[in-house]
């Protein structure tokens, strides 16, 4: 076994920090001789040192993380600590070291009138300060230091469960998911091995033989594709079979095993992921995001769920309309497919891609409503009769637009632009060039190619050249010109899509 999976060693804290601000050396060397033994948690006093305002002011752009401010009041100018509170906590934007004003002179700086008009948070003479109470006072501002950066590392790490779990949110494909999940938490608690995911093939199961790694980042890496419970250490082997046999999340010392599944509960995830000497905070940073992901993918679910419910109707609606014009179904599903291919061709993103693919095919559902001695006439149309056949285009456009869903508002978006061209010279509403919507010069392109190559009750199928040739000619007319050039770069996976689904 590999020794990167022995625990590291725990860093010790650091030390406090203060900073001691004063022009009197003495005051330097009592303050340190008086905590040089000072403990808080276990942890001592590092001392700094200026002499002066300037000097501090250096001394505190070089270390943000100083606790505590020890500042006299008098020293280059009457007012030089006070202006330097100033500079902390509103130059600077400091307002978590704590800052103890020590004066000699309390007349120069009287107590009430500097705690209500400066943001400190203790006042002393210096000639009160006996070595007890230096130490009580170390122990009280320590302790408040300690408790406001507590809260603020809390906030932050909130702040970033909001940003990592919006990411997670985002998605729409399943396939995104263990690879945006591994990432966000290994942002999240600074994992710097990495993480892994593994999918179980048999839900709801007994537990499999073997735990497939599908997705890893960092050192896990190299165990894509392989067993996750004979690569790695017997006790997070045992975490992914408890995960997935009790179906929840395994959070331990040294390690965390968290439990996905769908609402239907048809497939499994589990995540493997391995953060030694997690804080407390990094622990509870984890569950909260563990909990945002959970919800994650039951969303990403149902969202699959209902998309893969409309493209069933839209199918079925689909088949509809080719059957009143006596084609075939084969047809439509294979603009769909062209309609995708010209949409990756011309940059679309996944999504559009796939709305596309299943939205296409209702481009002529309108066709319902055409009456069968128009619809289905073998030979040439008259003049009235195009009119009729026309109408085609608004009426599927108008029976889709009435529907909320996104499938079927984008379908409503084709069935209109459909027949518009390129050069304006098309209907219904003689749209040009770029007016006519993507998804309608796409699904034009794609349905007259695939058309031309079927046989219809008015004309035999066209050989692949004599459809080139047609298409190539009406580029800039009926087509848009770089969707032709498209098609042309991508002709032999048009024409395969084709010979795979024949009528």
């Amino acid at each position: 076994m590999d020794n990167w999976f022995a625990p590291e060693a725990s860093a010790a804290l650091p030390n406090w920090k203060v900073l001691i601000v004063d022009d009197e050396p003495e005051v330097h060397n009592v303050t340190r001789l008086v905590l040089s033994n000072f403990r808080f948690e276990g942890r001592a006093i590092e001392f700094l040192h200026a002499y002066s305002a300037q000097e501090a002011r250096n001394r505190l752009r070089e270390h943000d993380n100083i606790s505590v401010l020890l500042l006299d009041v008098v020293m280059e100018t009457d007012h030089a600590g006070l202006d330097l509170v100033r500079f902390v906590r509103e130059e600077l934007g400091n307002h978590f070291v704590r800052i103890v004003l020590r004066t000699g002179q309390p007349g120069q700086a009287p107590e009430q009138s500097v705690i209500a008009d400066y943001d400190i948070n203790d006042y002393k003479e210096k000639t009160e300060l006996t070595a007890q109470k230096l130490s009580t006072m170390m122990y009280a501002t320590l302790r408040a230091h300690r408790d406001i950066m507590t809260i603020e590392a809390n906030k932050r790490g909130l702040e970033r469960v909001i940003e990592a779990s919006a990411k997670i949110f985002s998605l729409h494909e399943s396939h995104e998911f263990a690879s945006a999940v591994l990432s966000q938490l290994t942002n999240l608690v600074g994992m710097e091995r990495g993480a892994l995911y593994c999918k179980v093939a048999k839900p709801d199961a007994t537990a499999p033989d073997h735990f497939i790694v599908t997705a890893a980042t960092g050192e896990y890496s190299r165990f894509i594709n392989a067993n996750a419970d004979e690569s790695l250490p017997p006790q997070i082997a045992q975490s992914l079979r408890l995960a997935y046999g009790q179906k929840r999340h395994q959070i331990t010392q040294d390690h965390y095993v968290l439990h996905f599944t769908d609402s239907h509960r048809t497939e499994s995830l589990l995540y493997v992921g391995e953060a030694w000497n997690l804080s407390p905070l990094d622990m509870k940073l984890v569950e909260v995001f563990c909990t945002n992901v959970s919800i994650a993918f039951e969303n990403l679910h149902l969202q699959r769920e209902l998309f893969e419910g409309q493209v069933e109707m839209v199918t079925l609606l689909a088949g509809l309309a080719e059957s009143r014009s006596r084609e075939t179904l084969a047809h439509v599903k294979r603009v769909g497919l062209v309609a995708d291919l010209l949409a990756g061709a011309v940059g679309l993103e996944s999504q559009a891609r796939e709305m596309l693919r299943y939205a296409a095919p209702l481009h002529d559902i309108g066709k319902i409503g055409i009456p069968d001695v128009v619809l289905n006439k073998p030979g040439p149309h008259t003049a009235a009769e195009t009119v009729i056949m026309r109408t085609h285009a608004s009426l599927g456009a108008n029976w889709l637009s009435g529907s909320r869903l996104p499938l079927l508002q984008l379908a409503s978006i084709i069935a209109l632009d459909h027949h518009e061209n390129w050069d304006g010279s098309g209907y219904p509403r003689g749209l040009e060039a770029e007016q006519i919507s993507i998804g309608g010069r796409i699904t034009a392109l794609a349905d007259v190619f695939d058309a031309l190559g079927s046989k219809r009750c008015y004309k035999l199928a066209w050989d692949d050249q004599a459809i080139r040739d047609f298409i190539a000619q009406q580029s800039g007319i009926k087509f848009d010109p770089k969707l032709v050039a498209l098609l042309f770069a991508h002709w032999d996976q048009a024409m395969a899509i084709r010979s795979q689904l024949p009528d």
